[in-house]
């Protein structure tokens, strides 16, 4: 499929699914990638993976329910936020354990919840893996709404998240109060992955968190640009990815984290001071 008869079916009545998929897609990713700055910054790429299981059990009763699968995703994954920055204030108690423990019991408790529906094994694999014809027009606004709030938020904390996030020592020396944003960018991170998961699944949602992060940061040593630049790259990924996806039959979600994984591949080898070949030239040079 050329990319014109791409950009007319978008405008094909009958194919009215496709133009809200492709808007999620770069929505979220969008979210993600911004997002994902802190978490590749703070070294926690894990809680992305934690927080998409952490959200099952309220996508499950949404569904079970006939509830709108983006507020019953959030309602849970908020809930374990909190529970895993009260439970991580025990010393005792180290954060990635918590998240372990929580966010397992909690993906397990969406799979008890789900297969008490029909025919759950058809709904249990659009949760895992994503579906682009699955998306009402409700989420669509949800997902946008929620996008505003996220990116708004970071717009008014930013300068906060980045002194917790290089020194929590500091930052307490400071006055900020490190427990609430460390909260509150647990809840961030849980509403950007939920606003994912219908079009790349549960299981790949780790690669939008962090993928274009990443791949910012091999691109850039500037905290500034790598904020502008890994949204960037997120959304280019999903809008190429939805593209292939639709031209070839294939995987939405799983086109869209190989576009990712290539993008970062090439900046990992190309990219101008970071990249394996300028780091061989230099070695070269000495």
């Amino acid at each position: 499929m050329s990319f014109l008869d791409f950009l007319t079916d978008l405008f094909n009545p009958a194919l009215s699914f496709l133009p809200k998929a492709l808007a999620v897609s770069m929505l979220s990713s969008i979210v993600c990638g911004v997002v994902g700055c802190y978490v590749v910054l703070r070294g926690m790429a894990f809680i992305g993976d934690a927080v998409a299981h952490a959200v099952f059990p309220g996508l499950a009763v949404a569904f079970v329910i006939g509830g709108n699968l983006v507020l019953g995703g959030i309602a849970a994954g908020v809930l374990t936020a909190v529970l895993v920055a009260v439970l991580s204030q025990n010393r005792r108690l180290k954060e990635d354990s918590v998240i372990g423990i929580l966010f397992v019991a909690a993906f397990a408790l969406g799979i008890v919840i789900i297969s008490q529906a029909p025919g759950y094994a058809g709904s249990l694999q659009q949760f895992l893996f994503g579906s682009i014809t699955g998306i009402p027009t409700s989420d669509l606004y949800v997902v946008g709404g929620t996008s505003l709030l996220v990116l708004g938020i970071i717009l008014l904390l930013h300068k906060q998240f980045v002194t917790v996030s290089l020194d929590r020592e500091s930052a307490r020396a400071l006055g900020l109060r490190v427990f609430w944003f460390d909260l509150i960018l647990y809840v961030l991170v849980t509403l950007a992955v939920v606003i994912s998961i219908q079009t790349i699944g549960n299981v790949l949602v780790l690669a939008l968190l962090v993928t274009p992060a990443a791949t910012a940061r091999l691109l850039t040593d500037k905290l500034a640009v790598m904020m502008w630049l890994a949204p960037l790259v997120g959304a280019s990924a999903a809008f190429l990815g939805m593209y292939i996806s639709w031209s070839w039959d294939l995987p939405t979600g799983g086109t869209i984290v190989l576009v990712l994984t290539t993008l970062f591949l090439v900046a990992w080898l190309a990219a101008p001071r970071q990249g394996l070949l300028a780091t061989r030239r230099r070695k070269a040079t000495v």
